[in-house]
């Protein structure tokens, strides 16, 4: 059980990263594209914010990868890689 335990909740940190690399790309596309300042902070703010989410679910996954004993997982690897972290 613990073992399916652990795989699911790999699988939903990959799903959480990959989310957060979709995201964070969307915003970085429209960083500085309005004219208006105050449109600009938000959308500064909230790309910060998803680049501090990616990291914080790459540190869960360094955890949980970390907890077996091994190095990090080739799935784990993959994904953090298509995220571009």
């Amino acid at each position: 059980m613990s073992e399916d335990y652990d795989h699911g909740r790999r699988d939903g940190l990959r799903l959480a990263l990959s989310i957060l690399a979709a995201e964070e790309a969307k915003w970085a596309a429209l960083l500085g594209e309005s004219p208006s300042r105050r449109t600009n902070a938000l959308r500064e703010v909230r790309h910060k914010t998803l680049q501090v989410a990616q990291k914080r679910v790459q540190t869960a996954l360094g955890r949980l990868a970390g907890k077996r004993g091994a190095a990090i997982d080739p799935e784990i690897a993959a994904a953090i890689e298509r995220a571009g972290l």
